[in-house]
């Protein structure tokens, strides 16, 4: 079993609970003080261990078990959990799990259907997105399961291509980025401010405040820099080309258009504004009025162009110091020394340009084409963007990046 499938966001006191009470039932002496004990030594263990089987294995022989006689039965309870409690990775299986309702699912409780009093079992409501694995077998296992997550509506979805996407997947796709940009980037500004911290001599309100102590500096105050939020202006083409991408594309232009430093655009042979429609409340009227107003999408590229013309219009004042994020395949008609003008002239007014590219997940890809080829030296990261999980490493890379 690899790591990514142990436990990674389980809930650790639904988990010693049941651990130990499979423990119990097999012949170790353990109790719920030992449950509690367990649970606080995982609080403690650095973040990411609970996907380290070895660490895992290491802090719960040393917390549960206090006689050698004890340990072929603790290695063979904490095998029969590690091996069955895992749940598949494969994304149409995820989709599948997840398309049922959470609130209509039961389990039963092992060793409940001998008692015959409770045939339904714990109502899933109790233990919400959490499953046990369906092929355990534990006729003969009379303790409590070990709850593993299940995955989120986001996460069954988080391999899948965004063309095989529906319309209520990619607003769920989008609620998830409204709430993944909220750490927005930050840049240093030019003014500053008093600070606690601060690593200068604020004499102005060192001063200011020794007027109530007969001008004896008994307080002195510090100051440092204002942080203000980086604008992201993103590029998006929307030519024949992108087409299965572009609906995708737009759910994130809107996630950033609701911000206020977020700045988008579109270009399939000419260059659209699309900020102020995409900020529209309704999910609905922003996408239908985006796609009315760009009147040659699914048409031809022309990327070179479209991204001089940004340059030399108005609004490539939005690029000083702001990340640049252009979605395109590098498909382009124009010239590709016109490539090179213009992406050398973004490079030196943006703190960094991030090229999606959603070709560039597959394993045999290589930049060769024209346009693609201009423009990557002036590129300070070129990033796979046709899944989910590619766009969760975008905004990783997005709010993470400090310099070039």
């Amino acid at each position: 079993m690899t790591g990514s499938q142990i436990l990674g966001h389980v809930d650790r006191a639904a988990f010693a609970a049941g651990f130990t009470d499979r423990l119990r039932s097999a012949g170790v002496p353990v109790g719920h003080a030992d449950a509690a004990v367990l649970c606080r030594a995982l609080d403690a263990l650095p973040r990411g261990s609970m996907s380290d089987r070895y660490r895992l294995y290491w802090t719960m022989r040393i917390t549960l078990v206090r006689r050698r006689s004890d340990l072929a039965v603790f290695d063979a309870v904490f095998a029969a959990v590690f091996d069955d409690a895992v749940f598949s990775l494969d994304p149409a299986a995820l989709r599948s799990r997840s398309s049922a309702r959470s609130g209509d699912q039961e389990h039963p409780i092992p060793g409940a259907a001998r008692g015959g009093d409770d045939p339904e079992g714990l109502p899933w409501a109790t233990l919400p997105r959490m499953s046990v694995a369906e092929n355990s077998d534990r006729s003969d296992d009379g303790g409590a399961p070990v709850w593993v997550p299940r995955p989120s509506a986001v996460e069954a979805i988080s391999q899948v291509p965004f063309d095989h996407l529906d319309t209520e997947e990619l607003r769920q796709v989008e609620a998830w980025l409204d709430r993944a940009v909220a750490t927005w980037p930050r840049r240093r500004g030019r003014r500053e401010r008093t600070l606690a911290d601060g690593r200068r001599i604020d004499l102005r309100a060192t001063l200011a405040h020794s007027r109530h102590t007969g001008w004896e500096v008994a307080d002195v105050a510090y100051r440092g820099p204002r942080w203000r939020d980086r604008r992201v202006v993103m590029i998006c083409d929307v030519s024949q080309s992108m087409q299965a991408y572009t609906r995708a594309y737009l759910h994130v232009m809107r996630a950033l258009s609701r911000r206020g430093r977020g700045e988008t655009f579109a270009f399939g042979t000419a260059l659209t504004r699309m900020t102020p429609m995409l900020a529209r409340s309704s999910v609905d009227e922003a996408i239908e009025e985006a796609s009315a107003t760009v009147a040659d999408r699914f048409g031809g590229t022309r990327i070179a162009s479209s991204l001089d013309a940004l340059v030399t219009s108005r609004h490539g004042q939005a690029l000083r110091g702001s990340i640049c994020v252009i979605a395109s395949d590098g498909w382009d008609s124009d010239d590709p020394e016109q490539m090179t003008r213009a992406m050398a002239r973004i490079a030196r007014r943006t703190f960094a340009v991030i090229w999606l590219n959603p070709r560039a997940g597959a394993a045999d890809y290589e930049p060769l084409v024209g346009g693609m080829a201009a423009a990557l030296p002036y590129c300070d990261r070129l990033m796979p963007a046709a899944t989910v999980a590619d766009l969760a490493a975008v905004v990783t890379t997005i709010t993470e990046l400090r310099r070039r």
